[in-house]
């Protein structure tokens, strides 16, 4: 099937909308669903003969804002080598979305990596989104875009932008390096004649 006749039938079991991205023999189907309608619709698309959407890949979230969070996630058919991508989307504000789990065992782990860091909850989730990632006193979830990350307010990036950079004042810059068998632009060329390239004679001091 191609990713147009994948999405067309994944919409017609669903009741959602469907899209396809680009990508030639790569692309895939996008189906949006409600997310009261989230665990019914991974359900039909594993359990349908044509589909048979039997392997779950990944799951996660994307951070929209004011927009809420776009829940994604990827099927595949082992049977008829072909993929899916099921999205939903719930609000900012105490977002939650059904488990998938009793549908997609693998779903446990994705699905507790993305409340770590998204606080987007999966209800009756089984065992509990228990931590996974990070340290059970962490507060606040990282991959949202307004978590601050606070190593960079205290204080500034202790590495350098470029070869030869520092943050500190005085601090000699690192003598340019050229490629192997590049000549030195003061020993060749039309600047031969003009002695040590002020970057160079900096280096040196």
């Amino acid at each position: 099937m191609t990713p147009d006749e994948v999405g067309t039938r994944a919409a017609e079991l669903t009741d959602g909308e469907v899209s396809t991205s680009g990508g030639g023999a790569w692309a895939r189907a996008t189906v949006d669903v409600t997310a009261d309608r989230w665990p019914a619709a991974a359900r039909a698309l594993r359990d349908d003969a044509t589909l048979a959407l039997d392997f779950f890949d990944w799951l996660s979230a994307v951070d929209e804002l004011a927009d809420g969070f776009g829940i994604v996630a990827h099927l595949w058919s082992t049977r008829h080598r072909h993929g899916i991508l099921l999205r939903t989307r719930v609000g900012r504000d105490a977002a939650a979305v059904p488990s998938i789990v009793d549908v997609y065992p693998g779903a446990a782990w994705h699905e507790r990596e993305t409340y770590e860091m998204f606080g987007v909850d999966f209800t009756g989730h089984p065992g509990g989104l228990r931590p996974l990632l990070l340290p059970p006193e962490f507060e606040g979830h990282p991959l949202r875009k307004e978590f601050v990350l606070a190593s960079r307010v205290a204080k500034d990036w202790p590495g350098a932008k470029e070869p030869g950079e520092s943050h500190d004042p005085g601090t000699a810059r690192r003598q340019k390096m050229r490629p192997p068998g590049v000549p030195d632009p003061t020993e060749w060329g039309p600047q031969a004649s003009r002695g040590p390239a002020a970057d160079d004679r900096a280096g040196t001091e």
